[in-house]
């Protein structure tokens, strides 16, 4: 399905259009005493209100439609799909909760540092994903034909970003993501390096050397044990598959992603040449 920009509101301004009709057609008394009618009969706070309603809307809409204007297509249909896949695992259990909603808004805000401007566009594709039918198979369908590997890497990580923000992490959500790698056609291997980071969660004060290693090993998708022949091939491939500058078409905060995946990389690639070499 392509993705179809939000047009920009019409008659944002049709309230004013109606008292310039009155003003215009019966003179000052006119509008006043429509105004007046209004206060005195209880109606005008409730006019009041929907006008601040379909005014705030207009502004929003507005909002909206001109941010995409300035975006490229890929990026568009890259967030597209992404917000209407996270949306998709949401519901897998029937139901949107306002928990999933705030987790999945938080993680746009948060995690990928998306502006005022950028969380209307979000929060409008979030509703237009809950109104869709499209199923998750034409979904990653549509994504797999439009986007090269580096592309799905980058969305699976963050489709597991978000599946981690949720305490305790939902056992259907995870097998979830793994059909979606399994769909997108992404390697054991890389799975596996994917998965590493969100599985060890994040070093503590506490955690030995052992479960350091144990965690770089995983960071770079091998098991405990590989030698630094190996370590060396692991890195030289991911840094390729990782490289910000493969996925800087997707936008900035996705090239953002690939680079923080790039320092845990490093970091591991690091731990291991001073294990074994020395330097």
């Amino acid at each position: 399905m392509e993705y179809r920009q939000h047009n920009q509101p019409g008659c944002g301004g049709c309230l004013l259009i109606a008292a310039l009709l009155l003003l215009v057609t019966g003179g000052a008394p006119a509008l006043m005493n429509f105004l007046g009618f209004l206060f005195f009969s209880g109606l005008f706070g409730f006019f009041l209100l929907i006008a601040a309603f379909y005014g705030f809307s207009y502004y929003i809409r507005r909002r909206v439609s001109t941010y995409e204007s300035t975006q490229t297509e890929t990026h568009r249909q890259f967030v597209y799909l992404l917000v209407h896949i996270l949306v998709k695992i949401a519901e897998m259990d029937g139901h949107f909760t306002k928990a999933e909603l705030a987790t999945m808004t938080n993680f746009f805000q948060y995690n990928l540092h998306y502006d005022t401007d950028q969380m209307y566009w979000v929060k409008q594709l979030i509703k237009d994903a809950r109104n869709s039918d499209e199923d998750m198979n034409s979904l990653l369908t549509e994504f797999k034909q439009k986007f090269a590997y580096e592309g799905r890497l980058i969305l699976l990580e963050l489709v597991y970003q978000i599946i981690y923000l949720k305490k305790p992490v939902v056992e259907e959500e995870l097998r979830q993501a793994r059909n979606i790698a399994a769909f997108l056609e992404i390697s054991s291997y890389d799975l596996r390096n994917i998965e590493a980071k969100y599985m060890y969660g994040r070093q503590e004060s506490t955690t030995t050397s052992a479960q350091y290693e144990e965690q770089y090993y995983a960071v770079l998708g091998l098991e405990p044990g590989a030698d630094f022949v190996m370590i060396k091939k692991a890195y030289r491939k991911l840094s390729m598959q990782y490289h910000p500058d493969k996925v800087a078409h997707l936008g900035d905060e996705f090239k953002g992603v690939a680079e923080e995946k790039m320092k845990e990389i490093n970091a591991a690639y690091d731990y291991f040449k001073k294990k074994f070499n020395g330097t």
